[in-house]
């Protein structure tokens, strides 16, 4: 009788330690949307504050469009390095979206040498600029896809702490041209790799 009591409270815990694990893994399904929405941070005005350790994030590609190939007036001259946070790259590697609190950074390096001992091409330069775009129903429900872009530049050229949001008409003018829910996903090859297969 003893030895089935034992049994009977063993089984008991083991059923309990199953439960605590379902949720745990249940709460770890959920992540990577939720975890999402905190990688945006906001100062005490609403601007958004230039996120950190954004290098250590998923690096999506590095497009560049060279005065070169563009008569001498390309809009964006310079690389844009583009990272993606950690927990948006997983919601989008599991739904092929990206999930409401999406952060993509975008640093500007400009275009350095031209020829390489590897032959001739376009190199970066040293970093001339960060800026951002964040997705989020609530807080731009009124902005095309709910997407709003900011620029760490100040006036000086000296990087700021933190930006409020352009004007919609400053980048959305692009960014509604052949774009994936507003983002180039045709120049990041990391982002093409990543989304599932239909």
């Amino acid at each position: 009788m003893e030895k089935q009591r034992c049994t009977a409270t063993q089984y008991r815990k083991v059923r309990g330690l199953a439960a605590l694990l379902a949720a745990l893994i249940a709460i770890m399904v959920s992540m990577p949307v939720e975890a999402a929405q905190r990688a945006a941070k906001y100062n005490a005005s609403g601007e958004l504050q230039i996120p950190k350790n954004y290098r250590q994030w998923v690096f999506v590609g590095a497009p560049v469009t060279p005065n070169e190939q563009n008569s001498g007036k390309a809009a964006f001259p310079e690389f844009h390095h583009v990272y993606i946070d950690p927990a948006s790259y997983a919601g989008y590697k599991k739904t092929g979206k990206f999930p409401n609190g999406t952060v993509l950074v975008k640093e500007l390096a400009g275009v350095g040498a031209k020829s390489s001992s590897s032959g001739n091409g376009y190199f970066p330069g040293e970093f001339i600029g960060v800026a951002a775009s964040v997705k989020d129903a609530k807080r731009f429900a009124k902005e095309p896809g709910n997407w709003a872009y900011f620029s760490f530049m100040g006036d000086d050229g000296k990087p700021l702490a933190s930006a409020k949001a352009q004007a919609t008409a400053a980048c959305n003018v692009c960014h509604q041209q052949k774009t994936e829910d507003w983002v180039f996903t045709q120049h990041y090859p990391v982002l093409r790799a990543a989304k599932p297969s239909k």
